[in-house]
């Protein structure tokens, strides 16, 4: 259990958190749509949308104002649609800041690429899901872990306990493509279904 009591995706962490990239205050502040719609200074954005067939099977895009650059499947929950179960259900809609960012964390689950969210209230309004992440399965320096929690299976992989969850090989293209000069990491994830 973290200092806290909370749990990320129903499960503990530690977090030496010395690694990680943080937003400066003033791009956290800023929403998804404060920039002008102009191609040179299009907003770059995160989305994730829910399949509520199978939210294993679940998609996070990236794009460049409109522009769709790139899409890879994600999963989140183990197949629970109820946002408001705590370590089983699917994230919840809405804007998420994203707090930090990095390649190395060092958890106790969660390990390698890294990115943290704030935490947000479930639909209903009855509890506040809380250390969420976009995550992988691999050690803490990115690489692939020998250990089933640490090492890419395959499709039941996608499952997390609320995270949003993506193989180690397209989280990885994430990074590389959010880090590119003049492309940018945007502040929030948008959920939707």
């Amino acid at each position: 259990m973290s200092s806290n009591g909370r749990r990320p995706c129903g499960a503990v962490i530690a977090g030496a958190l010395t690694t990680v990239l943080a937003l400066s205050p003033a791009a956290a502040a800023q929403g998804p749509d404060t920039a002008p719609r102009t191609a040179a200074a299009a907003t770059t954005s995160l989305v994730f949308d829910k399949n509520p067939d199978d939210p294993t099977n679940s998609r996070l895009s990236v794009y460049k104002g409109t522009k769709l650059w790139a899409s890879y499947r994600a999963g989140s929950g183990l197949g629970i649609k109820d946002d408001c179960v705590r370590g089983k259900g699917w994230l919840p809609n809405g804007n998420w800041r994203i707090k930090l960012r990095t390649r190395t964390y060092n958890g106790n689950l969660i390990k390698g690429y890294a990115v943290y969210l704030q935490d947000m209230k479930c639909s209903k309004g009855t509890l506040t899901r809380t250390e969420m992440f976009i995550h992988s399965e691999m050690n803490g320096d990115g690489s692939r872990g020998g250990t089933e929690r640490r090492r890419w299976d395959g499709a039941g992989d996608y499952k997390s306990n609320g995270c949003v969850k993506l193989n180690p090989t397209d989280i990885a293209k994430m990074f590389r493509l959010l880090d590119r000069k003049g492309f940018g990491w945007p502040t929030h994830l948008r959920v939707v279904s």
